[in-house]
């Protein structure tokens, strides 16, 4: 059991920290506001999630047991992603430098033209459809058995997966989050939809890993002592099951919350109830 006390402080934790400690002194400047403090806590869950992604005995794992790298995953997905989006991490990570070197770069995005083919880059990788895309696509090719087993065997191929995928879940879940300056184009309604559908994604995945018949990865089935002693295609099914369950909570809940505000919002449209504030 001395896997369990296994935690590894490397990368990329600096990282990590680095972006604890911007959010930390842009806070400070606005701690003020009102909410402040619940954003904080909220930014600080989201890192704490990717510390269990990336040093928590998951890490060690996940070389030997499916259903750990697979638990990395949902973390990286959907767990770190929306939390780190309700601590409002752009506005205040900007607040933590000084203001005339914000200043001189906002006007340097905004202004210079050799920045246009960034912005259009940003457009296009934030519209919902392209956000949604990527999010199902990441999920589907990492989960393809060639690559996945590329991962387990290269140590940077597993580093660009991780980074993948949590670039992915930002970019979905900033569909759903309002957190500024960046805000969703989509209504109430949309967003309940958009959250079913890349919910579903996952689903299929669980799908195909709980009901086939043998192990899909050659890497897993190769492990000589597994931890806990279970079956390579019993550890597959746990994944699945991770994947299915805990993997669908944050978007049950995000489906929930805006089912919710949009009927709110029809009803104060029509002189029921007052619609629910915004995020």
């Amino acid at each position: 059991m001395a896997y369990l006390t296994d935690w590894q402080f490397e990368s990329p934790l600096p990282t990590v920290a680095l972006v604890a400690a911007l959010y930390a002194i842009g806070w400070r400047r606005r701690a003020a506001r009102r909410g402040a403090g619940t954003q904080a806590a909220l930014f600080a869950a989201g890192l704490g999630a990717l510390v269990l992604a990336f040093a928590s005995p998951l890490a060690s794992l996940d070389e030997d047991l499916f259903w750990a790298h697979m638990a990395q995953h949902v973390l990286l997905l959907a767990v770190a992603p929306p939390l780190i989006l309700l601590g409002r991490p752009w506005s205040t990570t900007w607040r933590a430098f000084p203001l005339p070197l914000r200043r001189a770069a906002a006007h340097g995005v905004l202004r210079a033209s050799r920045s246009a083919p960034l912005r259009s880059v940003w457009k296009t990788l934030t519209a919902p459809a392209v956000a949604l895309a990527a999010f199902c696509g990441m999920l589907a090719v990492w989960h393809l058995p060639a690559l996945y087993d590329l991962t387990l065997r290269s140590a940077a191929a597993h580093e660009l997966e991780h980074a993948l995928f949590l670039a992915a879940g930002l970019l979905l879940w900033s569909q759903l989050i309002d957190s500024p300056p960046i805000r969703s184009r989509l209504a109430y309604l949309e967003r309940a939809a958009y959250a079913t559908i890349a919910m579903v994604a996952g689903w299929l995945l669980a799908i195909v890993l709980a009901l086939v018949a043998e192990p899909l990865y050659a890497a897993y089935v190769d492990v000589a002592s597994r931890p806990g002693g279970i079956s390579a295609l019993a550890d597959q099914q746990l994944a699945a099951g991770i994947m299915w369950v805990p993997g669908s909570i944050p978007f049950v809940a995000a489906i929930l919350i805006f089912v919710y505000r949009w009927l709110a919002a029809e009803g104060a449209a029509t002189g029921g109830p007052a619609r629910v504030g915004g995020e």
